[in-house]
């Protein structure tokens, strides 16, 4: 293999110096109307939006760039931070796809083959097919944008094995790889004159018509100044990223993800796919579950038990800590029920020894990591192991994505894409590395196909509707924020007791009993959240209401999970089972379909998995 060395390195720990002045303090992006985060067309209410897109991750921004290619659309993203902030820029490893520049003997057939066993055989074989023929292209493509990739010496970008790959496909940036990326994208969006819509939580996707089939728009609230609005479009790309802080303190996601676009998409008919489908990744920080990448083990670093013992030999034989994640975070999960673990409850760990790699290249690939611990865990890294416990990582599930080659969902002019979507690429587990090439094939993918749309359709919505449904949300608002002290509980309070409901009774190991329980648990908090204490009741940046507003999210995404959990009497990827340890593939090679009702009850419905190339079998590491 070629000898790596960097490139542009001065991408560390924050944006590069052009984009932050770029961005600024002020959260214009559109460049427009001055220092505002919402255009002033949208507050006046003359605009209509060709493409909108909700969620300025990877997914979203790449979405954004490939509509915006169409003369004549209108195209914004709509965040609830700043561009810069989403999710996307705390992905560490990298991005997979074949390039053939570091091992010229990886293929397209290798990747498609790897990613469906890594699924567990529960991914859709014709988008996955897909995805791997793009995925290169991709990164090439990033690279002609500017992405800082670390290089050999012969100028080509490097790229490293990560877990379940069967060559090295993950091009990278050192480990910030999502952070360079994002700001990659968003450097391209400003040129493009994409406009965004910052710092305004989604609240709903307002529909109308016969059967509510007409896309009216997208209902927010302005965090400035706590406005209600309503903005027309003619198609809506749900691309708001993943749901992991429905375990809270155990997950490695920001305290942004919070499920909003996969709650928004199912209240409009959308069905949440392989809801239980939860990727618990083997390494955050036991402390509060910050990720230390998989990188660290890709580079080297060995996994151990309170008695110094390199326990991964045990469980994954032939690739040890580089098993896939689901296979791994079991093993440490079990290490540490079996009293081998170090500490306690919810904090519980074993090592990660970083102490065998060199130091000099700990500081070159893994500096992220080495900030992180000693961050937030107070440990060199350099000269002993930090403990780490399993971690909410990534959600395999998502809104159904109906169409991979478009990015629709089954809801007329509903697009979706990146964690909130489901393809299925991933099955019951992700590869390492392939979230990142995912966000980048099919947000162009849905890009592309909301784009289309708009083309060919006029807007057929109500601006009537839209803004009462404006007018239903700000009594929402003047309700809960008025409600006295002794009327109910506090949102920490029910958030605390939604935490420990998922993380002991619907985490890394599951039961029917502790899944029956989680149900009766969590249908007891959403009566308790329907009269819930908030307190706040000022307009200027209530994030008191907007997190009031999160955790309802939250529990309607919790009670989908464990729906799915109990109904896949199996063990499968991300979902284990003690009481079903053995996969069924008669029984359950299937993916799930989770409806939400307009009474708020949930219905279940099955859809097979589509296998073209590699039927079923054992899934050995």
């Amino acid at each position: 293999m070629a000898k790596e060395i960097s490139r542009r390195t001065f991408i560390r720990g924050t944006a590069a110096a052009g984009v932050v002045l770029a961005a600024g303090a002020s959260g214009c992006f559109s460049g427009k109307e001055g220092n505002k985060n919402v255009p002033g067309e949208v507050k006046r209410g003359n605009v209509t939006y060709d493409v909108l897109i909700i969620g300025s991750g990877g997914a979203g921004m790449r979405a954004a760039l490939a509509a915006s290619e169409v003369k004549g659309l209108k195209v914004a993203v709509m965040t609830k931070l700043v561009p810069t902030r989403s999710a996307s820029t705390m992905a560490q490893g990298g991005m997979n796809g074949v390039t053939g520049l570091t091992d010229p003997k990886d293929s397209v057939e290798s990747h498609f083959r790897d990613t469906v066993k890594g699924g567990d055989w529960l991914g859709d074989q014709d988008a996955i097919e897909y995805f791997a023929e793009r995925a290169g292209k991709n990164i090439f493509e990033m690279d002609y944008m500017g992405y800082p990739y670390n290089r050999q010496e012969d100028g080509h970008f490097h790229s490293r094995k990560m877990g379940g790959s069967s060559h090295p496909r993950a091009a990278y940036f050192e480990d910030r790889a999502g952070h360079a990326m994002v700001h990659t994208l968003f450097e391209q969006c400003l040129a493009q004159n994409v406009e965004f819509i910052s710092e305004c939580q989604m609240l709903e996707i307002s529909m109308s018509g016969e059967e509510d089939k007409k896309l009216n728009g997208v209902i927010a609230m302005d965090m400035r100044t706590g406005d209600i609005i309503g903005v027309p479009a003619k198609t809506v790309l749900i691309a708001t990223g993943g749901y992991g802080r429905v375990y809270w303190v155990r997950t490695s996601n920001p305290y942004s993800s919070t499920g909003d676009g996969i709650v928004a998409g199912m209240n409009i008919g959308v069905p949440f796919k392989d809801p239980e489908m939860v990727q618990f990744h083997p390494t955050g920080l036991a402390a509060n579950g910050v990720l230390l990448s998989e990188s660290s083990r890709a580079e080297g670093a060995l996994l151990k038990n309170k008695d110094g013992e390199r326990f991964m030999v045990k469980y994954a034989p032939e690739k040890k800590e580089l098993a896939t994640r689901d296979i791994v975070a079991r093993a440490i999960a079990t290490e540490i029920e079996q009293g081998r673990g170090v500490g306690e409850g919810i904090h519980a760990g074993v090592y990660l020894d970083f102490t065998v790699i060199p130091p000099e290249r700990i500081r070159e690939r893994l500096g992220q990591v080495a900030d992180l611990s000693r961050r937030f865990a107070g440990v060199d890294i350099t000269k002993e192991p930090v403990l780490i416990s399993p971690t909410c990582h990534y959600s395999m599930g998502g809104l159904e994505m109906a169409d991979f080659k478009t990015g629709a969902t089954r809801v007329p002019g509903i697009y979706t894409a990146g964690e909130c979507s489901c393809v299925s690429v991933h099955g019951a587990n992700r590869l390492g590395a392939n979230s990142l090439s995912e966000v980048l094939v099919f947000g162009h993918t849905a890009g592309d196909g909301a784009a289309a749309y708009a083309q060919e359709h006029e807007y057929a919505g109500s601006q009537d509707a839209l803004q009462a449904d404006c007018e239903k949300w700000s009594k929402n608002f003047d309700e809960v924020t008025s409600r006295g002290k002794n009327e109910g509980r506090t949102v920490p309070e029910i958030r605390d007791s939604l935490i420990n409901t998922m993380w002991f009774k619907a985490g890394v190991f599951r039961t029917e009993q502790q899944l029956r329980e989680a149900e009766q648990e969590l249908i007891a908090l959403r009566q308790e959240y329907g009269h819930c204490y908030v307190g706040d009741s000022s307009h200027v940046y209530n994030t008191a209401y907007e997190q009031y507003v999160e955790l309802g999210n939250l529990i309607q995404i919790a009670q989908a999970i464990v729906q799915g959990a109990i109904a896949r009497k199996e063990s499968r990827g991300g979902h284990s089972r003690r009481d079903f340890p053995q996969r069924d593939d008669q029984n359950f090679l299937k993916h799930t379909l989770i409806f939400k009702e307009k009474d708020g009850s949930y219905r279940a419905e099955y859809k097979d998995v589509v296998i073209t190339s590699y039927p079923p079998t054992e899934r050995k590491y």
